[in-house]
């Protein structure tokens, strides 16, 4: 159980009431949520404000190049039912959000926090967090993000020492690298889809060896660690070799491989599985991701994939062929400009699918499915996208800017 904060200082609490305030600012304006400026009121009136709204809550971080939206989501249900928590649920993830989100949760017990990768090493230091889930790291945001073996370093070098308990992918070998220097750490067996982005050792240089499921550097010796949590199946084996069920209403293995930390983190907290994974099944949708909406007398899926590896795990949770499939690529700050990484993308696994292409950078995403020899159309709009599909559910897989304007487009 976390200690009492007792009450905010005067100063702390002016800027968390400055903080709401240009918060109700910003959404009166139509500028979104209003969290991230309410946070950065809130920071610059008293930058110690994050560790001071932290202090009567057992904290979660969960940082993560793909899945660590959904994954915040699934902690903190199970969280739930051991009391109360507060979570920045909709992804606004660096401190100015963070503390956003925390302002509002003074009665919380648990905090569950979504870290954009970047910053997690600063806020583990703010908030002195329970745990840390730390599930995968692949290339992304080519132009803002650091190259993804320096970052693992990074958070080797931030995580060195760590009071908290870090729950991390064992499969993915720079999330090894990034948590061994943690003296408590639990190896979750969650699977790794994608490898493009760790062929070479993180601690060596050297080539990494990858038979079936193994890995291992046969220069040095960094291997993959044995796991006390795994996905088997539609099950999740405990490190008693007990064997709980997964219902989720999500779709697809990366949820079950979500959903298998989520329960290792649970379990950190005192919840037990099968507690922690019944709670998971109430989550049907993620801040929009896997809604299912009726637009001009059509069901449309709505798909979020940011990344190479994202892309990938969604390909391979649509509906089959002829099922139609609409694209939407932008490439603005939130996104990274850098569109390159389409080229990092396998899309000849859509051959077969009627496919429609819009968003801002819809010819680029044109010339890549050009190359891959792949059948496409493009559009001008979503509604014109929508009204072209031939019959069937309608599967829309965008990325991060473009997923929020057709949401707002579909009215979702």
């Amino acid at each position: 159980m976390a200690g009492n904060s007792g009450p905010l200082s005067p100063r702390a609490k002016l800027a968390v009431t400055a903080g709401k305030a240009a918060a109700a600012v910003s959404r009166a304006a139509g500028r979104g949520s209003g969290s991230v400026i309410g946070g950065k009121v809130a920071l610059k009136l008293d930058p110690d404000l994050l560790a001071r709204l932290a202090t009567h809550l057992d904290v979660v971080l969960v940082s993560a190049t793909n899945g660590k939206t959904t994954t915040t989501r699934l902690i903190a249900e199970a969280l739930r039912a051991s009391g109360p928590v507060v979570s920045n649920a909709l992804g606004a993830n660096m401190p100015a959000g963070i503390t956003s989100a925390l302002a509002g949760g003074s009665d919380a017990r648990y905090g569950v926090i979504e870290v954009d990768e970047k910053y997690l090493a600063g806020v583990a230091r703010d908030v002195s967090p329970k745990a840390i889930a730390l599930l995968n790291l692949s290339r992304d945001q080519l132009d803002r993000a650091a190259e993804t073996r320096m970052l693992a370093e990074k958070w080797r070098e931030g995580l060195a020492g760590t009071k908290a308990v870090v729950i991390a992918n064992a499969d993915d070998p720079l999330i090894v690298w990034a948590a061994s220097s943690s003296p408590n750490v639990v190896w979750v067996a969650a699977g790794q889809e994608w490898k493009d982005d760790a062929w070479s050792c993180p601690s060596c240089g050297g080539v990494m060896q990858r038979p079936g499921d193994d890995w291992f550097c046969g220069e040095c010796g960094f291997r993959r660690p044995t796991p006390s949590w795994a996905l088997s199946g539609d099950y999740v084996l405990d490190p008693h070799g007990s064997a709980w069920p997964i219902h989720l209403q999500l779709p697809g293995r990366a949820n079950k491989a979500n959903a298998t930390t989520s329960a290792a983190v649970a379990a950190t907290f005192g919840v037990p599985p099968q507690v922690a994974l019944e709670r998971m099944y109430q989550v049907q949708a993620v801040a929009g991701r896997y809604d299912t909406v009726h637009f001009l007398d059509r069901e449309v899926r709505l798909l979020l994939a940011k990344n190479p590896a994202g892309w990938l795990e969604t390909f391979s949770l649509i509906d089959g062929p002829p099922a139609p499939v609409i694209l939407s690529v932008n490439a603005r700050g939130a996104d990274g400009t850098d569109t390159s990484w389409l080229w990092d993308v396998d899309y000849t696994r859509l051959a077969g699918h009627p496919i429609f292409v819009i968003g801002d950078r819809k010819l680029d995403l044109a010339v890549r499915l050009e190359v891959a020899g792949v059948d496409f159309r493009v559009c001008e709009t979503v509604d014109e996208a929508v009204q072209a599909a031939p019959p069937g559910r309608i599967e829309l897989i965008a990325n991060y800017t473009a997923f929020q304007d057709i949401r707002r487009r579909v009215g979702n």
